[in-house]
């Protein structure tokens, strides 16, 4: 696979082009990035999936549709993240690579073309969005809320993370609260694309084997009348923890959940991130792992127990399913086994196994177009941008004595128990 090629389009927008003719499609996509803030996360989510429902040109479903058939069955989808404190919002459009066209047609082109109408020029009615449609993805959004609530691991993981992140912006919901979706208007959708279009920071890609200039000059065409002022963002990250906070909740459930939040002292753009990622994988990230067969399989004290790493906050999340009399036990045995790697016991099979997983798991999303999409996306906030061979690479050359270190930095901050009621 070739390496990411990045130009730049205007202030704060920036053009990224992977050519790989290994595929028989072609991947855009245009991704912002703004501040998480708690005021502007409901509709920074819920712009995205309006702006995909139609456009000025193609003004209901119908019209928008047969547009991607006649583009041989094109797909657009969007959808958001949290990168850190930061959210990113991303819209694409998937379709057949220029190769496989009859009569030699450009359909990247086409697709760029569709892509722009999307983004810039939306279904207006009166300098408004269209109220149906704003219904329409307020309830998707508000039923994607529940479910999450209703999914008891998700739950509780989100839970933990808001106690331990009460006082950052890392604590914020990608989705916004339920109450905030309910209270969304016209004026706040408009302003909130406005928003994007304007003060966001804008990477777009291109991924496949199709000639990429033509759709770089369409999006250059399409920034020249926009004056940009990027919003500046960044994400703060809490070293170590004072001291950890505890919390119970009761609920309708019959497993108990314990989630514990460790701050692990690393975070992009710092040199050790790759030996924390290895580190929590050794922990607690593969079937392999200390407590997979430790707490799980040998002491048998939980369903389930795992742990993962977000480099961009520098946040450990170690989640488990427990019987609620094995809670206290589970807590124990997490800290001792983090304790045991912090006096350097850990196994060449340990090292080689977590080593072999992780790298596997890079060199997997070179697989799908969309799986380098994401790759690309996540680390656009990070100091470089690697491929998942680079990345599989600087795994492989983590050492044990790095792995060590990386464990004496984590220090617990908070553990949420989500527990059956009495």
């Amino acid at each position: 696979m070739n390496e990411i090629s990045r130009r730049t389009i205007c202030d704060g927008v920036y053009f990224n082009s992977i050519s790989d003719d290994k595929f028989k499609t072609i991947r855009l996509s245009v991704t912002m990035f703004l501040p998480l803030l708690k005021e502007n996360a409901a509709v920074n989510a819920i712009v995205p999936n309006i702006l995909t429902r139609t456009c000025a040109k193609y003004p209901d479903f119908t019209a928008l549709n047969k547009r991607l058939c006649e583009l041989y069955g094109a797909m657009l989808t969007a959808g958001f993240r949290k990168t850190g404190e930061v959210h990113s919002l991303t819209v694409s459009i998937a379709g057949l690579d220029d190769r496989y066209v009859m009569n030699n047609d450009k359909i990247s082109s086409a697709l760029a073309e569709l892509l722009i109408n999307i983004i810039f020029e939306p279904k207006l009615i009166d300098g408004a969005f269209c109220s149906e449609d704003l219904e329409q993805e307020r309830r998707q959004l508000i039923d994607l809320i529940d479910s999450e609530f209703n999914e008891k691991r998700i739950y509780a993981a989100n839970r933990c993370l808001e106690i331990m992140c009460k006082d950052e912006a890392f604590g914020i919901s990608r989705y916004g609260s339920r109450e905030a979706v309910e209270k969304l208007t016209l004026s706040d959708v408009y302003e909130g694309w406005q928003r994007l279009l304007k003060n966001s920071r804008m990477e777009i890609m291109v991924l496949g084997g199709s000639d990429s200039d033509a759709v770089f000059d369409s999006f250059k065409n399409a920034f020249n009348n926009i004056n940009r002022v990027v919003t500046p963002f960044g994400t703060e990250t809490v070293r170590t923890a004072k001291e950890a906070k505890s919390e119970i909740e009761k609920t309708e459930v019959t497993q108990s959940k314990l989630v514990m939040g460790f701050r692990a002292g690393v975070s992009e753009p710092d040199d050790d991130v790759m030996a924390t990622r290895l580190m929590t994988s050794v922990l607690g990230g593969t079937p392999s792992s200390k407590f997979f067969l430790n707490i799980r399989e040998k002491q048998s004290l939980c369903y389930y127990c795992s742990a993962r790493y977000d480099r961009n906050k520098g946040i450990i999340l170690v989640e488990s399913g427990v019987e609620t009399e094995n809670i206290e036990k589970v807590k124990n045995a997490v800290l001792t086994e983090l304790k045991a790697m912090q006096d350097g016991e850990i196994s060449n099979f340990e090292i080689e196994a977590a080593k072999l997983a992780v790298a596997n798991g890079f060199n997997s999303m070179s697989d799908t177009l969309g799986g380098m999409e994401a790759w690309y996306i996540s680390q656009m906030l990070d100091r470089e941008q690697l491929s998942p061979k680079e990345a599989a690479e600087q795994i492989n050359a983590v050492t044990k004595e790095q792995i060590i270190a990386a464990a004496n930095k984590v220090t617990l901050d908070t553990v949420y128990m989500l527990c059956p009621k009495d």
